[in-house]
């Protein structure tokens, strides 16, 4: 499904975010968008933390639904 391919690429980002901000306290999405609480920073964070939420649903979809996905 494509909104999977899409919520692991978010999910990506957002991992790699808070790897720069461990390692370096580096915020990149803060330094894109002007800011943490810039309007644009926040709607990255929102659109993160849904693709993380629905990556959770890839943990308990049985094997044949990706298999078939993957397919595709």
């Amino acid at each position: 499904m494509i909104i999977d391919k899409i919520a692991l690429i978010l999910t990506i980002v957002g991992a790699l975010n808070w790897g720069s901000i461990g390692l370096f306290s580096f915020d990149i999405v803060a330094w894109i968008s002007g800011g943490q609480t810039a309007l644009m920073a926040r709607i990255i964070y929102t659109l993160v933390a849904l693709a993380g939420i629905w990556c959770i649903s890839l943990l308990f979809r049985p094997e044949e639904d990706t298999a078939v996905a993957e397919r595709h």
